[in-house]
């Protein structure tokens, strides 16, 4: 990951575009997502907020990392065990005590309660199984990332099944997490 700032900013500190096309759109390229993330949120003028389980804090992490990340991130909740995913950011009991911590609409409802305890725009959530063994009756690599934007009402929830030991599962969900942020944002934006 280049977090090199002469080589993925411009002179006014903003990331560069690079073929006419803005470091958001250049997927695939070697443009890091926490980059295009902050780019995007700065043109769009949006602020995000984290809530983290099996990553661990490694999103904010990425998000930190990058220059100018203080004027898009509010803050981060890394909630990695469940009765804090209720009391620190709202998810429903009930729906903890029927499906468990590992669940999209946990990670829904993650995504927003840590939207709204940080005063932000966008919630972004990461919930899953890292390993070595399995949870709530979900196998290792199960893994749910929700981006909610500006409209609370639209989220994309991203399940996916991971393979790798538990640094790699970790590292691939961060970056899932990023990356779709990056898509739903784009989204949003073209309206």
């Amino acid at each position: 990951m280049s977090l090199n700032p002469q080589s993925e900013s411009g002179s006014d500190g903003r990331p560069a575009e690079r073929d006419g096309r803005p470091a958001e759109q250049q997927a695939g390229d070697g443009v890091d997502p926490a980059l295009r993330l902050i780019t995007l949120a700065l043109r769009a003028r949006l602020t995000v907020a984290v809530a983290e389980s099996l990553t661990g804090g490694r999103v904010a992490a990425a998000i930190t990392a990058v220059p100018g990340a203080s004027a898009v991130l509010r803050g981060s909740v890394t909630a990695y065990a469940t009765d804090l995913k209720a009391k620190l950011l709202g998810v429903d009991v009930g729906l903890l005590g029927r499906v468990g911590a590992v669940d999209g609409e946990v990670a829904r409802q993650m995504a927003l309660g840590v939207r709204r305890a940080c005063g932000a725009d966008v919630g972004i959530a990461t919930t899953g199984v890292a390993g070595p063994s399995e949870q709530d009756g979900k196998p290792v690599g199960t893994v749910f990332v929700a981006v909610v934007g500006p409209d609370a009402d639209q989220a994309l929830i991203s399940p996916v099944r991971l393979s790798g030991d538990r640094g790699e599962i970790q590292r691939a969900a961060t970056t899932l997490a990023l990356t779709s942020a990056v898509r739903h944002l784009t989204s949003w934006a073209a309206g």
